[in-house]
């Protein structure tokens, strides 16, 4: 690991404008155990915060809301970057979409590399959306343009 760094890097800033798969890890609010869930719904809004989209249906709207404290974990550059920041509601229901979503911003505390020593990526995950094409890109553009206008 290297040592932290309180904002994105110009790389990070860029792949984290567009649709990225990570992985966000949170404090469960019934257990209080740790959870990561993959994500795609998130936006870099500037070096020292990220936005996320999250359905309310998914359980970790009430984990933020009752412990803020995050990490999102970025698979790219040749290596893996945690993210760990404290998440706070941006808007709740985020506007224009067609379902129940909280919109949170997330303040970065600190950026590292989190892959192992010597080691390093030769590709990021990659992953494909399995249901309506024409639907999914319809859904992720109004959750972005609602992410981006919160």
């Amino acid at each position: 690991m290297s040592e932290a760094v309180a904002q994105l890097n110009e790389t990070l800033l860029s792949m984290l404008q567009s649709e990225t798969f990570v992985l966000l890890n949170t404090v469960d609010a019934e257990t209080g155990g740790p959870t990561s869930t993959a994500i795609s719904w998130l936006y870099a809004v500037s070096p020292s915060t990220v936005r996320l989209a999250i359905d309310h249906r998914s359980r970790l709207v009430n984990n933020m809301k009752v412990n803020p404290l995050i990490t999102i974990t970025v698979f790219g550059e040749g290596t893996v970057y945690a993210i760990n920041g404290s998440a706070a509601v941006r808007q709740d229901p985020l506007e224009d979409v067609p379902f129940k979503m909280c919109c949170f911003d997330v303040e970065i505390q600190a950026v590292r590399n989190a892959l192992f020593y010597g080691a390093q990526l030769d590709s990021a995950p990659r992953y494909a959306k399995v249901y309506d094409g024409r639907a999914a890109e319809k859904l992720d553009g109004q959750v972005f343009a609602a992410m981006k206008k919160a």
